[in-house]
């Protein structure tokens, strides 16, 4: 999936390589380095996981390729500040749990009162986060990730 996103929406960019650290600290370190071994020219990496963006930003963060190599994906603030105040990583993104709770909270209320049944179509007004509707298997998405980065990663703590 990611592989069409990205040749659909950046037909620009040569993907050279898909590889898997397992969601293993360990493994995605060497992962990293492998790929840099394979591809010294790598102009970015993305990780879609927490433990494996972490992983990679702390090999880059002392390696020759520190500010040479983006790095970006799903990592959390506190595991991602040092490598983001350091230069490494320029921003990662991942949902913010509290507007992931306020949502679930409104949708658990509609269902609650009635105003849902959870049947796809079904809308809702979720407070400070506006309208939203049912999706396929009674699915609530919040939307896109929240994107930290240099100007707001000190306000977070989790």
């Amino acid at each position: 999936m990611m592989e069409e996103e990205l040749a659909a929406s950046h037909p620009d960019i040569e993907l050279v390589e898909v590889v898997y650290g397992d969601d293993d600290d360990q493994t995605s370190f060497d992962k990293t380095a492998a790929l840099l071994q394979t591809y010294p020219e790598l102009k970015g990496i993305i990780s879609p996981t927490t433990v494996g963006v972490a992983a990679a930003a702390r090999y880059l963060s002392t390696s020759e390729y520190k500010g040479k190599v983006a790095l970006t994906g799903l990592g959390t603030p506190n595991q991602m500040r040092e490598y983001v105040e350091d230069g490494t990583v320029t921003a990662f993104a991942l949902w913010n749990p509290a507007d992931l709770g306020y949502l679930a909270a409104f949708a658990a209320q509609a269902l609650i009162t009635g105003e849902i049944t959870g049947e796809e179509g079904d809308t809702f007004e979720a407070g400070k986060l506006g309208e939203f509707e049912v999706g396929p298997d009674a699915g609530v998405l919040l939307g896109d990730p929240f994107v930290f980065d240099a100007e707001n990663i000190g306000d977070f703590d989790f």
